[in-house]
């Protein structure tokens, strides 16, 4: 299994300069609020394309009194050999974008990052996420995708560019026929297939275990998969372009685009009984989550041949002692290489001999001696 085995942080956040090289599969980070734990899960999350788990603009990402720039690097042992992934700012550049290395060299693209590496995690943010409205949702299902299938971010991108391409050419009142066609066409292809592939990791998540957490069930409210599900994919790309076609007037007036991958939207229940997580404890709808996230790092690992990085921030919040020894007795079976956050280190005693554990701090992590994770890296480094 691929294991990070360093991971070299430069003026990011509040890391000056920080190497790590975790001993265990599962790492436990624990401290204050703002001692740097989700900063260094940030930082784990930004070595696969996307905007890492808090979504941040790449300029709020450097330290504070740095040199402006920032860099995060890992080295990974794979089952070929050691490979190396670093991200940051450009070379001689500060603005609000960022490139990748990969073995040191510049990648063809973002894809082939994605190939090497995969990440899932789970944020206090995302209790939120049936209190909030559909495009976090949305997010959330499509971070799922990615992870199965790297070419799913391209196909998002194209499809949100032709939505965009589309509204200003109403807004403008510009009216051109052909052109007009041309954009909604591409809307029509790239919608369809983004909404096979959420389709299709849905299904495969619904049969998936889940690990001692409830049992989710994910639907998807989306005009489009509704018609996936009964017609062939051609038929549902003409249906949508003559849609989009006929309702220029109606989305000219709003300002956006009444239908198209962009209005998706993720429905969870629990299986078991029925009840939607919108109307859930807070609890229990952290339970569904966890269920979720686990689930999908075993389907991940079980489609590519290896786990991906699981990126816990908090995830104990809101847990009963039940679903806490759930939780770690998951994790310790878990094929996937775990950072797990926390305020309170006793909390993640039941995982001593099986994890490490480091309090943060004065941007750097302390070993903390109670914890001697007996899974070491494959060699020194």
């Amino acid at each position: 299994m691929p294991r990070l085995t360093r991971l070299v942080l430069t003026d990011f956040r509040n890391y000056a300069a920080l190497t790590w090289r975790p001993e265990a599969r599962v790492s436990v980070l624990y401290g204050p609020n703002g001692s740097g734990k989700t900063n260094l899960l940030e930082a784990l999350s930004l070595l696969v394309p996307g905007r890492g788990l808090r979504g941040a603009r790449h300029a709020d990402l450097p330290r504070q009194g740095g040199s402006g720039a920032w860099a995060v690097a890992a080295r990974l042992a794979m089952p070929d050999g050691d490979t190396e992934i670093g991200t940051g700012t450009p070379p001689g550049g500060t603005d609000d974008r960022r490139v990748f290395r990969l073995d040191g060299a510049t990648p063809r693209s973002q894809a082939e990052v994605a190939r090497r590496l995969s990440a899932v995690w789970l944020t206090p943010r995302m209790d939120r996420l049936f209190q909030e409205g559909l495009s976090g949702r949305r997010r959330f299902l499509d971070r799922l995708v990615w992870a199965m299938e790297p070419g799913h971010a391209r196909e998002m991108a194209a499809h949100d560019t032709a939505v965009a391409n589309r509204n200003r050419l109403l807004a403008e009142g510009r009216r051109d026929r052909a052109w007009l066609a041309a954009v909604e066409d591409a809307i029509a292809r790239h919608a369809v297939a983004a909404t096979a592939a959420r389709m299709a990791l849905v299904n495969r998540l619904n049969d998936q275990a889940t690990f001692g957490f409830p049992r989710a069930h994910i639907a998807l409210d989306c005009p489009i998969a509704e018609r996936l599900a009964r017609e062939p994919a051609l038929a549902v790309e003409d249906w949508l372009r003559a849609e989009l076609e006929s309702g220029r007037g109606r989305d000219a007036g709003a300002g956006a685009a009444a239908l198209g991958a962009h209005r998706t939207d993720m429905r969870l229940t629990d299986a078991a009984t029925g009840l939607a997580a919108g109307l859930a404890s807070t609890g229990q709808q952290k339970a569904l989550l966890i269920g979720v996230v686990l689930s999908h790092a075993g389907l991940i690992a079980a489609a590519r041949g290896a786990p991906p990085l699981l990126l816990l921030d908090e995830p104990a919040v809101h847990l009963d002692t039940g679903r806490r020894q759930a939780l770690w007795e998951a994790l310790a079976v878990s094929p996937a290489q775990t950072v797990v956050t926390g305020t309170d280190a006793d909390i993640f005693l039941p995982l001593a001999g099986q994890a490490d554990a480091y309090a943060t701090g004065d941007g750097a992590l302390h070993r903390d001696t109670r914890f001697r994770g007996e899974v070491p890296v494959p060699r020194a480094l």
